[in-house]
């Protein structure tokens, strides 16, 4: 749950709502509501767990050549 207070008794309420959707986009709020929105088969799944699994062995294994060059 992310919860935002105000630094003090006279700042902006722009300035708070900024504060609170940047809070939510580093806890995954809206990544975890758009992920739950519809049904996912347990196939499909395992399926995006994989492709995100080799996405990251690909990341890490560019970046093990690059620092070696």
């Amino acid at each position: 749950m992310v919860k935002v207070t105000a630094k003090g008794p006279h700042e902006n309420f722009r300035k708070l709502l900024r504060r609170f959707k940047k809070a939510c986009d580093n806890a995954g709020v809206m990544r975890e509501i758009k992920r739950r929105a519809y049904y996912e088969k347990p196939s499909d799944k395992r399926r995006r767990e994989r492709r995100r699994q080799v996405r990251e062995a690909q990341k890490k294994l560019r970046e093990e050549s690059q620092s070696q060059s």
